[in-house]
């Protein structure tokens, strides 16, 4: 597979930066933090748990808390990962051979597509910033072959911040129905939407064919748990990906899997409050770029906690996020980490975050000093 670019710029730059402005998850809280949410009884599993090996598909008590989280699965519904990229790659490896085809669109969180392109043939639909990052169902249509096996999508989108339509999501399970087709739906950044009314179903629960990815990640803010998981009605897909786990991490971390236990059942409240601060953030982000209107092209996103804007000033983007990184130590994602062999990519964008708390706004106070002093006289 082709190196990983996303994630080669944050081993670098994630922990060595002043300003993390770029995170894809929101903020994240202590172990003591979360414990304050446990049931005594929960607490005491949590502090008492046995370190042995786990059970290979997760937890019961876990999987069927998480299967709560949908509306009609059950514990045999779901399977657990180390994180939600084992579950892309289990999936990936299991689903795909040599002979299909698989549909993504472009740009993307990366493993969407090289996976599965280390594997067989892939088509990229390209998504754009002048169509306000919607996916073009009828180039989706269109791209069909007789072998395509799958189509894999993500919303909230990465990185754009932009959530599908219902009508769209329930006209491409209808295409994905006549072609009979697999739909992976990467749900991780669901529940944090900007506006509640905007929130998709997931997949697994409406779609025969569909499967659901979900992590403690990104939403709820706990990548450290490295706890994630696929949802799916049929039941005999998942034990194949099961028996592919094996290659990999087998089991899930015993602390993890109470810890994760904990904050699903504090799923309300933990979401909620993340909502709260969000929403805030995104009002300052919002702000700050239309104070700047030759520089930035901006399009307000609907979930998650991260955006993709267009740099329009002089030099272009790459260099807005490299400069702005070494004078200022405030690290963005350039567009360049999101390019793709499958379709072009839209130049000058950059990703940025907006799910920290405190540290945010003395981010945003940096990049605004950075534009003071270099692009005095392009505002």
């Amino acid at each position: 597979m082709r190196n990983f670019l996303l994630e080669e710029y944050f081993a670098d730059w994630e922990f060595n930066a002043a300003h993390h402005m770029t995170a894809s998850d929101v903020e994240s809280m202590t172990t003591s933090d979360l414990l304050e949410l446990a049931t005594p009884q929960d607490r005491y599993a949590f502090e008492n748990a046995w370190l042995g090996y786990t059970e290979p598909k997760g937890a019961l008590d876990l999987r069927e808390v998480i299967a709560n989280t949908y509306a009609d699965l059950n514990a045999d519904n779901i399977l657990c990962f180390a994180g939600a990229a084992e579950g892309i790659y289990a999936a990936m490896r299991v689903l795909l051979s040599p002979g299909d085809h698989l549909i993504v669109p472009v740009p993307n969180y990366q493993s969407a597509e090289s996976v599965a392109d280390d594997i067989c043939e892939v088509t990229g639909i390209g998504l754009n910033f002048e169509a306000a990052w919607r996916l073009d169902l009828q180039e989706v249509e269109d791209s069909i072959k007789s072998n395509t096996k799958l189509i894999s999508i993500n919303y909230p989108h990465n990185p754009d911040g932009m959530i599908m339509s219902k009508d769209d999501l329930f006209s491409l399970i209808e295409i994905c129905r006549r072609n009979g087709l697999i739909l992976f739906s990467d749900e991780v950044f669901r529940g944090v939407e900007l506006n509640d009314e905007d929130r998709l179903p997931q997949v697994a629960d409406i779609y025969e064919r569909g499967i659901s990815l979900g992590v403690m990640s990104k939403a709820y803010g706990l990548p450290g748990l490295r706890i994630g998981w696929l949802a799916a009605q049929n039941r005999e897909l998942l034990d194949e990906i099961s028996r592919y786990k094996h290659y990999l991490s087998i089991t899930n971390s015993a602390s993890s899997e109470r810890l994760a236990l904990i904050a699903l059942k504090a799923r309300k409240k933990i979401l909620k409050e993340n909502q709260t601060y969000l929403r805030k953030n995104i009002e300052e982000l919002e702000s700050f770029f239309l104070t700047y209107p030759n520089l930035f092209k901006w399009l307000r996103p609907r979930g998650g906690c991260i955006a993709y804007p267009k740099f329009i000033g002089p030099g272009g983007g790459e260099k807005f996020c490299r400069d702005l990184l070494r004078k200022k130590g405030v690290f963005l994602l350039p567009g360049s980490v999101y390019e793709s062999p499958l379709a072009s990519t839209p130049p000058n964008h950059f990703r940025i975050g907006y799910g920290r708390k405190e540290s945010f706004q003395d981010g945003l106070n940096a990049i605004g000093d950075f534009l003071d002093e270099e692009y005095s006289t392009s505002i």
